[in-house]
Order: structure tokens, then C-alpha cells, then sequence
């Protein structure tokens, strides 16, 4: 069975690490607002400063990491990051426990994390590209969705436990230690790793900060999906801290039901990445990312129908189930499809390209519809945000690319014949 296809001992290790990471990043779910509001004191415009500064200023400090990881061994970057964001993570209760925690430290390591999460993913897509066959990306990438739902669905609950029995910087050390176990994961792959070639000066030069997006913008390829991307990912985040508000302060959800209806649709995220590789090898790549994420944009406007008690629920946890499974389907699909078509030379600068501009996206439109929703209600902000995204499958490229290594070849070809 595809799903069960064995990517050898090497891939194993790498897979252990994202799991364990990604169990501790479900685990530390909402430790920053929950600490920013229990132990500083905090006011709602200071929590949401720091849910949008952290991931802004990490975006714009990532911007000089893409070029900087292009040109080096991938596996020292990510095991690097790791231990930044354990060290970064780890002076939370360090500090906490001398007194000394304050809101400055907590906005700065917000940044710090955001930043190395860019630059390790970069690396990590580069690096999964040389270490699995092009024929096996796919399976790979379903296999690290399907941990990344699992990990959302069973982390947060854990952590709300933890956080009751041990108090509110625990699961942020668990999370902490997770990157450290992480590292050593990576560590334990093993094998060598070529030092990629550089030609021209090996400083640092102004044009490499901009190749990523100018590589993007310029590919028929990857243009529409990145704007798509951009516009359904920054739409879907913007309108959660919303959701928030209407269910849990206007309809008086209690927090268990407010955890419930995000946990429970989770199961969706992996039924989804467990069916990529088999609806892929019988309808093709590109229908199957199509007709996902169209289906992916029409969920959300459900939420604006939502009402309380226990047909509230349903109804939440109907249209997160269809939203997740379509996620689950689309995203590793995506990702294998975007290592297919970047040019390797260029792969880590645009993968942090990607997700500089997806970060950028979410923290502006998360501000923009807070202020929507300030003027007009959770509830028609939600909508305005539902009706945006039944617009997003404009953006999906409505036809077939050939990936960048079948047109390098076809050119090597056309080269050697004359």
C-alpha cells in the first residue's frame, strides 16, 4: 500500500523529529496568550499585539535567513533553529521562576520563533527534496500532515491539562524540550551532505533577499497558487480570534466545547492526508489540488450561521470537518507540488519567501479584521471573510505545468540533439 511505503531508516529519523516537535507545538497551543493573560496580567490589546508583532517581526527578520540557508548544509540549519527555539522557548521559565518574566521578553521571543520556524522550514523542504525520491515526495509530505492533525487534535487538550495541574509555563518547557529532541533527531539521520555550490561572491548580496518572491511572481506555476495561498490562509487565521469571540463571549460556550469543536474536526486532517497519494495516483495532481482547494474556500461562510447551545456545535464542528479535510488533502499535494516546480538552485529562498509573505498576510489581515469587527460585529466580519474566500479558486492555476527538473531535462535534451 502507498501510505505504508517504506522511505528508508534515514526519512524515519526525520519523521520522528517533526512528530515530536510537532506534539510539543500541540501541546504549548495558546501557552503565549494564556501566560500574557494569567501571570502578566495582560489586556486584549496587548494579547493580540503579541499574536500579531510575534509573527510580523519574525517575518521580517526571516527575510535575510532564505539566502543565508540556500547556501549551506540544510541539516546544521535545522538542527541550529531547533536548539534557537529551545533556547528562546526555555527562557520563558527560566524567568518565570526568578520573577523576572515580563511582556518585552515574551513579545521577543514570540519573534525569535517565528523567524527560526521560517528559516528551518526552508531548509527542511530543501533538504526533504535531496533525501526522498521525487516519486515518494508525496507520501512524504502526507506523512508529516497526517502527524501535524494528529498532533493538533491530541496536543491542545493535553496542554489544557497541564496547564490546570502544573501551571502556565509547562507546556511551554514541554514544547521547548521537544526542539531539543528534535535536533538530536536530526543529528541521528546521519550520511553526508554536499555544501551547495555558490557561483559569484560568496557575501551576502542585496538581490538574493528579493530572488525568492522574483522567482515566485515570475513562474506560471507558482504565481497563482502562492497568491491563493496567501489570500485563503491569511482569510481562514484572520477570522479565528473572532470565532473566538462570538462563541465563547457573546454565546457563552464553555472552554471545553470552545476546544471540542477544533479538536474533533481534526480527525478530518488526516483522513484527508491519508487519501492524497491515492486520489492523486487515480485523478492526477493537478484536479486533485483543484478541485480541493475550491472545496477548501467554501466552508468558512458557514460560521456566519452559527448559533448557540448545541446546534451551535454542530454546525462549528460540520464546517471545521469539511475546512480540515480539504486542508489535509490540498496541503501535502501543494507542498509536493512546489518542490516539483522550484528551481533547486532556488529552493530554500523561496520556500522562506512563501512563508515570510504568508506570516505578513495573516498578522495584517488578523489586525484589519479586528478593526472590521470592532466597527461591525464577530459575526458580519466572519461573513465578509467567508464571502472573500468563495473567490480564492480564481487564483488556482487552472491548467498543468511541467515541474522544473522534466523542463531542465527537455532542454538538456534539445541541447545535446544539436
Amino acid at each position: 500500500m502507498a501510505g505504508r511505503r517504506a522511505l528508508g531508516r534515514r526519512f524515519g529519523w526525520l519523521w520522528a523529529a517533526f512528530a515530536v516537535s510537532s506534539y510539543g507545538t500541540g501541546l504549548g497551543f495558546g501557552a503565549f496568550p494564556l501566560i500574557a493573560v494569567l501571570v502578566l496580567h495582560s489586556g486584549p490589546a496587548q494579547v493580540a499585539a503579541l499574536a500579531a508583532v510575534g509573527r510580523a517581526v519574525g517575518a521580517v527578520v526571516a527575510v535575510p535567513l532564505g539566502p543565508w540557508v540556500e547556501f549551506r548544509r540544510k541539516r546544521p540549519v535545522m538542527m541550529a533553529m531547533d536548539l534557537t527555539r529551545f533556547a528562546a522557548l526555555m527562557s520563558i521559565p527560566a524567568a518565570y521562576a526568578l520573577g523576572r518574566l515580563s511582556f518585552a521578553q515574551l513579545l521577543v521571543v514570540s519573534v525569535v520563533v517565528a523567524a527560526a520556524d521560517i528559516a528551518f522550514r526552508a531548509a527542511g523542504g530543501a533538504y526533504l527534496k535531496a533525501l526522498v525520491p521525487r516519486e515518494d515526495l508525496l507520501v512524504a509530505n502526507s506523512r508529516f500532515e497526517s502527524t501535524t492533525w494528529t498532533a493538533t487534535m491530541v496536543g491542545p487538550p493535553l496542554g489544557g491539562a497541564a496547564i490546570g495541574l502544573f501551571g502556565p509555563v509547562t507546556t511551554l518547557a514541554a514544547n521547548a524540550v521537544s526542539y531539543l529532541l528534535s535536533a538530536l533527531g536530526i543529528r541521528a539521520i546521519g550520511g553526508t551532505e554536499p555544501r551547495p555550490a555558490r557561483a559569484g561572491a560568496p557575501r551576502l548580496r542585496a538581490r538574493d533577499l528579493l530572488e525568492g518572491w522574483r522567482h515566485i511572481l515570475t513562474q506560471p506555476a507558482l504565481r497563482p497558487l502562492f497568491l491563493n495561498a496567501i489570500a485563503v490562509n491569511g482569510l481562514i487565521m484572520a477570522s479565528e480570534p473572532l470565532l473566538a469571540v462570538l462563541l465563547l463571549d457573546r454565546f457563552g460556550f464553555a472552554p471545553w466545547q470552545y476546544g471540542l469543536v477544533f479538536a474533533v474536526p481534526c480527525v478530518g486532517g488526516l483522513i484527508g492526508s491519508r487519501l492524497a497519494h491515492r486520489l492523486v495516483a487515480r485523478f492526477g495532481q493537478h484536479k486533485v489540488m483543484l478541485t480541493a482547494g475550491t472545496l477548501r474556500a467554501c466552508w468558512p461562510l458557514g460560521l456566519a450561521f452559527v448559533q448557540p447551545g448545541v446546534p451551535g456545535i454542530v454546525l462549528v464542528i460540520a464546517v471545521q470537518f469539511g475546512l480540515v479535510t480539504c486542508c489535509g488533502l490540498f496541503n501535502p499535494v501543494l507542498a509536493t507540488y512546489r518542490l516539483d516546480h522550484i528551481d533547486p538552485n532556488r529552493l530554500a529562498r523561496t520556500l522562506a519567501a512563501w512563508s515570510i509573505s504568508g506570516n505578513a498576510a495573516i498578522a495584517t489581515l488578523t489586525a484589519l479584521w479586528g478593526l472590521l469587527a470592532a466597527v461591525t460585529g464577530p459575526r458580519t466580519a466572519i461573513t465578509v471573510a467567508g464571502v472573500l474566500l468563495l473567490a480564492t479558486p480564481l487564483l488556482l492555476p487552472r491548467h498543468e505545468n511541467a515541474p522544473q527538473n522534466k523542463i531542465r531535462a527537455g532542454a538538456q535534451e534539445a541541447i545535446d540533439r544539436v
